[in-house]
Protein backbone atom coordinates (compact mmCIF):
# COMPACT_ATOMS: atom_id res chain seq x y z
CA UNK A 1 0.00 0.00 0.00
CA UNK A 2 1.13 3.53 -0.80
CA UNK A 3 0.00 6.75 0.87
CA UNK A 4 0.58 9.97 -1.04
CA UNK A 5 -0.68 13.50 -1.43
CA UNK A 6 -3.74 13.54 -3.64
CA UNK A 7 -3.95 15.04 -7.12
CA UNK A 8 -6.99 16.30 -9.06
CA UNK A 9 -7.11 12.98 -10.92
CA UNK A 10 -8.02 11.31 -7.60
CA UNK A 11 -11.23 13.29 -7.11
CA UNK A 12 -13.63 10.80 -8.70
CA UNK A 13 -12.30 7.85 -6.68
CA UNK A 14 -12.36 9.92 -3.48
CA UNK A 15 -15.92 11.01 -4.23
CA UNK A 16 -16.95 7.35 -4.47
CA UNK A 17 -15.50 6.73 -1.00
CA UNK A 18 -17.06 9.87 0.49
CA UNK A 19 -20.50 9.24 -0.97
CA UNK A 20 -20.57 5.67 0.39
CA UNK A 21 -19.38 6.71 3.85
CA UNK A 22 -21.81 9.59 4.32
CA UNK A 23 -24.79 7.70 2.84
CA UNK A 24 -25.34 5.86 6.13
CA UNK A 25 -25.64 8.99 8.28
CA UNK A 26 -23.88 7.37 11.20
CA UNK A 27 -20.28 8.66 11.33
CA UNK A 28 -19.86 12.07 9.64
CA UNK A 29 -21.80 15.31 10.04
CA UNK A 30 -22.41 15.66 6.30
CA UNK A 31 -25.96 15.11 5.08
CA UNK A 32 -26.27 11.76 3.29
CA UNK A 33 -27.51 13.54 0.16
CA UNK A 34 -24.64 16.06 0.06
CA UNK A 35 -23.64 16.91 -3.48
CA UNK A 36 -20.43 15.81 -5.12
CA UNK A 37 -19.43 19.44 -5.61
CA UNK A 38 -20.02 20.32 -1.95
CA UNK A 39 -18.06 17.34 -0.66
CA UNK A 40 -15.11 17.64 -3.04
CA UNK A 41 -14.87 21.36 -2.29
CA UNK A 42 -14.78 20.52 1.42
CA UNK A 43 -12.39 17.53 1.26
CA UNK A 44 -9.94 19.25 -1.09
CA UNK A 45 -10.22 22.84 0.21
CA UNK A 46 -7.07 24.92 0.27
CA UNK A 47 -6.80 24.77 4.09
CA UNK A 48 -6.20 21.01 3.94
CA UNK A 49 -3.47 18.63 2.82
CA UNK A 50 -5.41 15.71 1.37
CA UNK A 51 -3.92 12.23 0.97
CA UNK A 52 -4.97 8.96 -0.62
CA UNK A 53 -4.06 5.38 0.19
CA UNK A 54 -3.82 3.10 -2.79
CA UNK A 55 -2.97 -0.44 -3.66
CA UNK A 56 -2.63 -1.84 -7.19
CA UNK A 57 -3.56 1.60 -8.56
CA UNK A 58 -6.88 1.57 -6.68
CA UNK A 59 -7.65 4.29 -4.15
CA UNK A 60 -8.90 2.57 -1.02
CA UNK A 61 -8.86 5.41 1.50
CA UNK A 62 -8.39 9.11 1.98
CA UNK A 63 -7.67 11.54 4.77
CA UNK A 64 -6.79 15.15 5.29
CA UNK A 65 -4.71 17.15 7.74
CA UNK A 66 -5.47 20.76 8.60
CA UNK A 67 -4.84 23.27 11.34
CA UNK A 68 -7.52 22.78 13.98
CA UNK A 69 -7.60 26.52 14.63
CA UNK A 70 -5.91 29.48 13.02
CA UNK A 71 -3.05 31.61 14.29
CA UNK A 72 -2.32 30.90 17.96
CA UNK A 73 -4.04 27.50 17.77
CA UNK A 74 -2.41 26.44 14.51
CA UNK A 75 0.06 24.08 16.19
CA UNK A 76 -2.74 21.51 16.72
CA UNK A 77 -3.74 19.47 13.67
CA UNK A 78 -7.19 18.14 12.85
CA UNK A 79 -7.86 15.24 10.51
CA UNK A 80 -10.64 13.30 8.82
CA UNK A 81 -10.41 9.74 7.46
CA UNK A 82 -12.53 7.60 5.15
CA UNK A 83 -12.03 4.04 3.90
CA UNK A 84 -13.75 2.45 0.90
CA UNK A 85 -16.29 -0.30 1.53
CA UNK A 86 -14.13 -3.02 0.00
CA UNK A 87 -11.13 -2.14 2.19
CA UNK A 88 -12.81 -2.00 5.60
CA UNK A 89 -11.54 -4.32 8.30
CA UNK A 90 -8.15 -4.81 6.63
CA UNK A 91 -6.05 -2.39 8.70
CA UNK A 92 -6.17 0.54 6.27
CA UNK A 93 -7.55 2.95 8.86
CA UNK A 94 -4.70 2.09 11.21
CA UNK A 95 -2.12 2.47 8.42
CA UNK A 96 -3.50 5.89 7.47
CA UNK A 97 -3.59 6.91 11.14
CA UNK A 98 0.05 5.90 11.69
CA UNK A 99 1.12 7.72 8.53
CA UNK A 100 -0.87 10.84 9.42
CA UNK A 101 0.56 11.05 12.92
CA UNK A 102 4.11 10.87 11.56
CA UNK A 103 3.26 13.34 8.80
CA UNK A 104 1.75 15.76 11.32
CA UNK A 105 4.90 15.56 13.44
CA UNK A 106 7.08 16.20 10.39
CA UNK A 107 4.94 19.22 9.51
CA UNK A 108 5.63 20.65 12.97
CA UNK A 109 2.29 20.05 14.69
CA UNK A 110 2.40 19.51 18.47
CA UNK A 111 -0.89 17.65 18.89
CA UNK A 112 -3.80 16.12 16.98
CA UNK A 113 -7.40 16.77 17.96
CA UNK A 114 -10.63 15.29 16.69
CA UNK A 115 -13.47 17.70 17.38
CA UNK A 116 -16.33 15.25 16.90
CA UNK A 117 -16.03 11.47 17.07
CA UNK A 118 -19.52 9.99 17.21
CA UNK A 119 -19.74 7.91 20.39
CA UNK A 120 -21.69 5.14 18.66
CA UNK A 121 -18.92 4.79 16.03
CA UNK A 122 -17.28 2.15 18.19
CA UNK A 123 -14.75 1.02 15.57
CA UNK A 124 -13.35 4.54 15.23
CA UNK A 125 -13.31 5.16 18.98
CA UNK A 126 -11.51 1.84 19.54
CA UNK A 127 -8.94 2.63 16.83
CA UNK A 128 -8.19 6.12 18.14
CA UNK A 129 -7.81 4.86 21.71
CA UNK A 130 -5.48 2.10 20.45
CA UNK A 131 -3.48 4.75 18.56
CA UNK A 132 -2.88 6.68 21.79
CA UNK A 133 -5.67 9.26 21.71
CA UNK A 134 -7.48 10.26 24.87
CA UNK A 135 -11.10 11.25 25.25
CA UNK A 136 -10.82 14.77 26.63
CA UNK A 137 -14.47 15.73 26.42
CA UNK A 138 -17.94 14.53 25.61
CA UNK A 139 -20.55 16.68 23.91
CA UNK A 140 -24.16 15.74 24.74
CA UNK A 141 -26.49 15.21 21.77
CA UNK A 142 -23.84 16.53 19.36
CA UNK A 143 -24.75 14.29 16.44
CA UNK A 144 -28.08 13.45 14.81
CA UNK A 145 -27.60 9.74 14.08
CA UNK A 146 -29.71 8.21 11.30
CA UNK A 147 -30.82 5.31 13.53
CA UNK A 148 -30.45 6.42 17.14
CA UNK A 149 -31.42 10.08 16.99
CA UNK A 150 -29.29 12.47 19.00
CA UNK A 151 -26.15 10.83 20.36
CA UNK A 152 -23.08 12.11 22.17
CA UNK A 153 -19.72 12.76 20.54
CA UNK A 154 -16.20 12.73 21.89
CA UNK A 155 -13.41 15.23 21.57
CA UNK A 156 -10.21 13.20 21.29
CA UNK A 157 -6.60 14.35 21.53
CA UNK A 158 -3.06 13.07 21.27
CA UNK A 159 0.06 15.03 22.05
CA UNK A 160 2.61 14.70 19.27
Amino acid sequence: MTIRLSTPSDHEAVWQIISNVIATGDTYVFAPDSSKEKMLNYWFSSDKRTYVAEENNEILGTFYLKENQMDLGSHIVNAGYMVSENARGKGLGKAMAEFSLEEARSLGFRGMQFNLVVKTNEKAVKLWLKMGFEIIGEIPDAYKHSQFGYVNAYIMYQKL
